[in-house]
């Protein structure tokens, strides 16, 4: 990151960004988190994670490490999930012919069900009759 130093921002810029800073809470939550970091006696190895943890703790947030490790067991989840419906698929090519049939049986049963609660269409009987 390359930074010019000719530009100088007015000083009432600066001090209405540390009023911005301090009206938001920003200030504080950086100062516990760098005097945190300060007075911890083995320093971690990654100060910028340690950092970023500490202020998603602060700010009400999961960690990054939890965050992976949700992140983690959503994708065993889903990898549970597909297998299964591969093995949902399969079921039916493994079966002997003659069990497979009632399943499409079924599935044609429940379709013509499904089919005959549709209200029909109203005939066309023409026009209303008028009255005179």
């Amino acid at each position: 990151m390359t930074t010019n130093q000719t530009f100088k921002p007015s000083e009432g810029k600066r001090e209405e960004f540390r009023k911005y800073l301090e009206k938001n809470g920003i200030m504080d939550a950086l100062t516990k988190v760098l005097v945190n970091l300060y007075e911890e006696v083995d320093k971690p190895e990654n100060a910028l994670e340690y950092i970023l943890d500490k202020l998603s703790i602060q700010a009400g947030q999961e960690t990054q490490k939890q965050l992976i490790a949700r992140l983690d067991e959503a994708n065993l989840h889903i990898k549970s999930l597909e297998e299964e419906l591969e093995k949902l698929k399969v079921e039916p090519a493994m079966l002997p012919e003659d069990e497979a049939a009632p399943i499409a049986v079924e599935e044609v049963k429940e379709e013509a069900v499904a089919a005959e609660a549709l209200p029909e269409p109203a005939e066309d009987q023409g026009p209303p009759p008028e009255n005179e």
